[in-house]
């Protein structure tokens, strides 16, 4: 079966930091694959600043120079609200001759008991959880079935972020060295996140 890795987010936009993380979890739990899956709506976040055709084009921008890596556009695709129990679900069901690992930074796993239909999703899939020097992991507060069900792996250390992006470019500022160049030639000329 092959082992791959599913990593959810609003990507508004992709940078740096995710792309660093995708490539720790591929490596910690060797990992055929890591699929991105920019989420339609996001159940516990704003919506996101670019619409999901631009968001999941700059996914594909950012991955395209790494054969393992590829974009899922499935909660696009499903619309509505998007709850990581229902898009595993259903790729479970288009690609059942693959092993699904769900990555999460320490921040999400703490909250997994909290996930929608977390047993549900814990059942079909591992957990990679990517720990970032010096962050405190809570998993021996998790319960079993979670706790049992986690791979840790170390992040290395980067301090990017799509919303610190966002504010640089509405500043005016240069995003250089922060997201693929590619991404940002598209962020620029389609104008994206402007004031």
């Amino acid at each position: 079966m092959a082992r791959t890795g599913l990593m959810g987010g609003t990507f508004d936009p992709i940078h740096l930091g995710h792309l660093l993380a995708a490539e720790a979890a591929r490596e910690a739990a060797d990992l055929d694959e890591v699929w991105f899956i920019p989420t339609n709506v996001p159940p516990h976040k704003a919506q996101p600043g670019a619409d999901a055709q631009a968001r999941l084009e700059m996914v594909k921008l950012a991955i395209a120079d790494h054969p393992a890596f590829r974009a899922e556009d499935a909660e696009l695709v499903r619309g509505g609200v998007s709850y990581t129990v229902d898009t595993v679900a259903a790729l479970r069901e288009h690609h059942p001759d693959r092993s699904f690992y769900w990555i999460v930074g320490t921040d999400m796993m703490n909250d997994l008991p909290n996930w929608r239909r977390i047993e549900e999703l814990a059942a079909q899939v591992r957990f990679v959880c990517l720990r970032r020097q010096g962050e405190d992991s809570e998993a021996s507060a998790l319960p079993a079935y979670l706790r049992d069900n986690i791979l840790q792996a170390p992040m290395p250390p980067i301090g990017i972020s799509s919303t610190a992006i966002r504010d640089r470019l509405r500043e005016g500022r240069s995003i250089r060295y922060q997201v693929p160049d590619a991404v940002r030639d598209y962020i620029g000329r389609n104008g994206l996140y402007e004031s």
